[in-house]
């Protein structure tokens, strides 16, 4: 499987493309704005996306997704139904923050959980519930290329912020150490926002977890 970094919108999210390489079937996960450039990308690498997956409801993440859905005719999967509030609320989010409004609100077709897995292609991803950030974030993990996307949960010296409506930092705290440091440290993570990095660079360095 195959993983590229796009990074949209004015607040810099970490937007993925990942893809089968046999099947060229492609996913992007939290498409939150400047679909253009990740057609452009798409279109550069031959590929067919299938779906949308989200790991959060958060507006940088999630308020392009209702377009390139409809526009495309494709599936929303994700994030964990803990989130709806804030899926259900991108519309004023979007007013808050000058983002352009989605034309008709969506919800998931497929709300995540725990354990689930996702298809992309014939390449499968695991996924993992991470509360804290947000009550209903989720991880996509692939065993195969050792390569997590955690979103917001955990970033290259950092961690999420927690003071957002529905924010936990001990569920936050509890989540990375329950689900993201049992992945082993050689596994390389995408995060949200800024630079790659690996789990046991974080677990040795990251200064809010050591």
């Amino acid at each position: 499987m195959k993983f590229t970094v796009i990074p949209v919108t004015s607040f810099e999210q970490n937007c993925t493309l990942m893809w089968c390489e046999q099947t060229l079937r492609a996913a992007v996960v939290d498409p939150g704005g400047d679909l253009e450039r990740i057609r452009s990308v798409v279109e550069e690498h031959g590929l067919v996306l299938e779906k949308i997956l989200l790991t959060h409801g958060h507006i940088d993440h999630a308020s392009g997704a209702e377009e390139l859905a409809r526009s495309a005719g494709l599936p929303i999967e994700g994030p964990h139904i803990g989130d709806k509030f804030w899926v259900d609320d991108l519309a004023a989010q979007c007013a808050m923050f000058g983002f352009p409004p989605p034309a008709e609100g969506f919800e998931p077709g497929r709300w995540l959980a725990q354990g689930d897995q996702v298809q992309v292609g014939g390449e499968v991803l695991e996924v993992r519930h991470c509360p804290g950030h947000t009550p209903g974030h989720v991880i996509y993990y692939h065993a195969g290329e050792r390569v997590a996307v955690v979103g917001d949960v955990l970033f290259k010296g950092s961690i999420g912020r927690t003071d957002l409506p529905g924010g936990d930092h001990a569920a936050l705290l509890a989540s990375i150490r329950a689900q993201l440091w049992t992945l082993g440290d050689e596994v390389e993570f995408i995060p949200g926002h800024g630079p790659l990095s690996t789990i046991g660079h974080e677990r040795a360095t990251n200064p809010f977890l050591t």
